[in-house]
């Protein structure tokens, strides 16, 4: 049952390039006759209200964000939510009520995101409500994406103009593991296709760092601002914005400086070993890396990416043979054909990008310097999670 005179709250985008609000979400709020309010998210999840209810009730809400917005600074967009299911419900030969109710308040539906908050539906019916939305100028939004089964080819055939990265797959991607690198995934994939990313749930200063690292143009959440009934100032968190990107970019450049110090041990520790590996020494007479604490194993291959000699690994205290990926070609990987990019310059030490280890499942970093005059590459793999310790 409906109680209580609905209204929207609004919440802001922060945007990344600027640190001022960008924008703002209308969120649906139920002012209750003690003064307090309720959200009505868990209304469109229940059984118990009428679906006819609860359209009325979205129209409200919208009703009531476009008319305060028109208050709103004249650069700011508004998000509004809108749901396939009355999208569906929309006569085809008639104009849309959400863009009528744009139309009504005089406001520029270039400032108009309609985020759709599901993608359930006749999708031609959807297609075609999307591409009125555009024609009119407003823009599309694609809610919760990477929320289960999050439908790519149904996304991609409607090329939202901007993506909200679900917030239960973000916060567990901050933590690191798999979910970090789908979110990291994703984020490349609308980059590639154009598509600005929003990072909502951005609760906390590691939160934030991670959608800086993702490349969201906008960010959401507690960290800043809750909704509220009120428009804050454009400039409200600016201050606060730069000091904690400041702080992602000196991070960021300590990384850097980690990463500076391994290209010169690795140098070193590649002219200690070069007589050993040129030589096809015995492995009592390879050195013994102590201070390199990182180092994982170090192996060659052929010019063509053949493995030619064991794994020799590193366990802290002594070094093990393991025969295991002899003869194995690892040409295909984006580190092998880099170092064969480079050319034969024994002087170069080539460095791969981070990626998890499919055997070990540990983040790594592969370096690669050719030896015997360039007849074949030396490899090192190296545990690359000390990069990234603040």
């Amino acid at each position: 049952m409906l109680t209580g005179h609905p209204l929207a709250f609004f919440q802001p985008f922060i945007d990344t390039a600027t640190g001022q609000i960008a924008g703002i979400e209308a969120l649906g709020r139920l002012r209750q006759a003690d003064g307090s309010y309720r959200s009505v998210g868990p209304l469109f999840a229940s059984r118990k209200v009428s679906s006819l209810d609860l359209r009325q009730l979205d129209r409200d809400i919208r009703d009531n964000a476009l008319s305060r917005f028109r208050e709103a600074p004249p650069d700011w967009f508004l998000s509004l939510n809108i749901s396939p299911r009355w999208i569906s419900r929309a006569p085809a030969d008639q104009p849309l009520p959400s863009l009528r109710q744009v139309e009504r308040y005089g406001i520029d539906p270039r400032r108009i995101v309609f985020e759709i908050t599901e993608l359930t539906g006749n999708q031609q019916r959807l297609l075609e409500v999307v591409r009125r939305y555009r024609a009119a100028g407003a823009r599309v939004a694609i809610d919760d994406f990477g929320a289960g089964y999050s439908q790519l080819d149904r996304i991609m055939d409607l090329a939202p103009d901007i993506l909200k990265l679900d917030m239960r797959l973000f916060q567990a991607a901050v933590r690191g593991g798999p979910s970090s690198e789908v979110v990291k995934a994703m984020a490349l994939m609308a980059e590639k296709t154009g598509c600005r990313i929003i990072a909502e749930g951005v609760e906390t200063e590691e939160e934030l760092e991670f959608a800086l690292e993702c490349g969201a143009r906008y960010v959401q959440g507690f960290l800043f601002a809750q909704a509220s009934e009120q428009f804050q100032q454009a400039d409200a968190y600016l201050e606060r914005f730069a000091a904690l990107r400041t702080r992602y970019v000196q991070h960021k450049l300590q990384e850097r400086s980690r990463l500076m110090e391994l290209r010169q041990q690795l140098s070193r520790f590649i002219q200690d070993v070069r007589s050993w590996a040129e030589g096809h020494s015995m492995i009592s007479a390879l050195p013994l890396p102590h201070d390199l604490p990182w180092l994982l194993r170090l192996y060659q291959c052929d010019r063509h990416g053949t493995q030619i000699t064991p794994n020799l690994e590193w366990n802290g205290m002594f070094w093990q043979e393991n025969r295991r990926y002899l003869n194995h070609n690892w040409s295909w990987r984006p580190y092998f054909y880099s170092l064969l990019a480079e050319g034969m310059d024994e002087r170069r030490l080539n460095l791969s990008t981070i990626y998890r280890d499919a055997t070990s499942n540990q983040y790594c970093i592969t370096a690669g310097q050719f030896i015997a005059q360039g007849q074949r590459p030396l490899l090192i793999d190296i545990d690359a999670s000390f990069l990234t310790e603040s």
